[in-house]
């Protein structure tokens, strides 16, 4: 338990925890070329209406979860039905993989993921994908898996933040990346704090 399981592929993980496939993308196919190309003005316009304003956060780790709603409206801009992915039980959730579901022009279902990165760090193994299993997971369908990652700097400091903007934008698909498992032991506050486990309590007085 105490070593990791390496390189596991993604799309084993992901059939094996909701039983649908992740779809490779086929450069050789017609419609996987216009949804890139539709995802690549959908990259621009979403970089540019960030850029009009900037990402106020004290640290450009936080900037990530900011990005999603500019990636949002780019989509239906181009006519791509975009939402938050519905899970099995029928319940939105923001948190955890995927952050987007799309219908694109040809009626098939399309994941995406949105990240940023600082270029100083890209080749780093610093960690920057996640991947929690829930019983109720976000995916219910097959179809292709994407990350829309922006690149992002610091322009200037405003008082105790930071705004940030972007340079370049990437496109990835997933299905042949490899995962890691690390395992990890938790409890909640109910184990935690029951009575046969405190020695002492007080009140500060």
């Amino acid at each position: 338990m105490l070593k990791p399981l390496k390189n596991i592929p993604l799309n084993l993980v992901i059939e094996s925890l909701s039983g649908n496939k992740i779809i490779p993308f086929n450069q050789e196919d017609k419609r996987d070329m216009k949804v890139l190309s539709t995802l690549i003005e959908v990259a621009k316009l979403a970089g540019k209406n960030v850029n009009k304003e900037g990402i106020k956060r004290p640290r450009p780790n936080e900037v990530g979860n900011d990005i999603e709603p500019f990636v949002m409206e780019a989509l239906r801009h181009f006519g791509y039905r975009a939402d938050k992915p519905e899970t099995k039980g029928g319940k939105i959730k923001a948190a955890g993989y995927p952050d987007i579901e799309i219908i694109d022009e040809f009626n098939r279902i399309n994941y995406i993921e949105c990240k940023t990165y600082n270029i100083e760090n890209i080749s780093t193994t610093q960690r920057s994908f996640y991947l929690s299993p829930s019983e109720d997971f976000k995916i219910t369908k097959d179809g292709h898996h994407f990350v829309l990652s922006f690149e992002i700097y610091e322009e200037r400091t405003i008082g105790s933040m930071h705004l940030y903007k972007c340079k370049k934008w990437k496109i990835i698909s997933v299905d042949k990346l490899l995962v890691d498992v690390k395992y990890e032991f938790n409890s909640d506050n109910r184990r935690l704090y029951s009575k046969n486990l405190i020695l002492a309590e007080g009140s500060i007085t």
